[in-house]
């Protein structure tokens, strides 16, 4: 799923470059505010290709990634299920 949230992105910003370089340098040569246009649609593709590339599929795990502190870990793990409940002290 990262690969194509990758490449996806690229495509993007790919187009992005794109519309830019054809702007500036060829379709000013005809109409300015065509020109303008480009850019201004070229302006908006980074902001939605970052939060393309940064959006967590519901097949990505990063819930279950462990947070380092064994005791918050096993709390979260007690609280989802995945142990059962410690044995009273």
């Amino acid at each position: 799923m990262y690969a194509r949230r990758r490449h996806v992105y690229f495509a993007m910003m790919g187009t992005c470059i794109v519309l830019f370089v054809l702007a500036w340098g060829v379709v000013r040569l005809w109409s300015v505010p065509a020109a303008v246009g480009m850019c201004v649609v070229a302006m908006v593709i980074p902001p939605v290709a970052a939060m393309i590339a940064n959006r967590r599929g519901p097949e990505d795990r990063w819930w279950d990634d462990p947070s380092g502190d064994p005791q918050s870990d096993e709390w979260w793990d007690e609280l989802d299920g995945k142990k059962g409940p410690r044995p009273p002290r």
